[in-house]
């Protein structure tokens, strides 16, 4: 099993999506930028790097939600799904094909990574529910 972050970051009211290079596993597919933990490192700090290495931007944590797993059938990975906000910086794609920042009632028209889904419908529905300061 394979521990690895994602950030649904919010811009304003958008939210930050990125789309997998061809040359990614899952290619072309949507998904919550993060990256895996490496050893000796937290979650959190976990997120803070990939998002920088991943995508030049500085984000806050406002809250993590419940981990998700998945079996994609030749690996197994543990989705830690954080709701956070933008604070700085520019937008350069290191690894990702695409990004769109979009209203959380756009989300779902998108092609997304498998293991990303349970992540999107518990976000949308806390969304409904909850008021994050941004």
């Amino acid at each position: 099993m394979i521990d690895v972050t994602c950030a649904i970051i919010f811009k304003g009211n958008k939210i930050l999506v990125t789309q997998r290079s061809e040359i990614m596993s899952l290619p072309l597919k949507w998904e919550f930028p993060g990256g895996k933990i490496e050893l000796n490192e937290t979650a959190e700090y976990c997120l803070h790097r990939e998002i920088k290495e991943e995508l030049n931007l500085e984000i806050s944590i406002l809250q993590r939600l419940e981990p998700k797993p998945f079996d994609y059938g030749n690996f197994k990975i543990n989705l830690i799904p954080y709701v956070t906000k933008y604070v700085s910086g520019d937008i350069s794609l290191a690894e990702h094909k695409s990004f769109k920042w979009l209203e959380p009632e756009e989300l779902k028209t998108l092609d997304w990574a498998l293991a990303d889904i349970p992540v999107l419908e518990e976000f949308l529905k806390l969304h409904y529910d909850t008021t994050w300061t941004l």
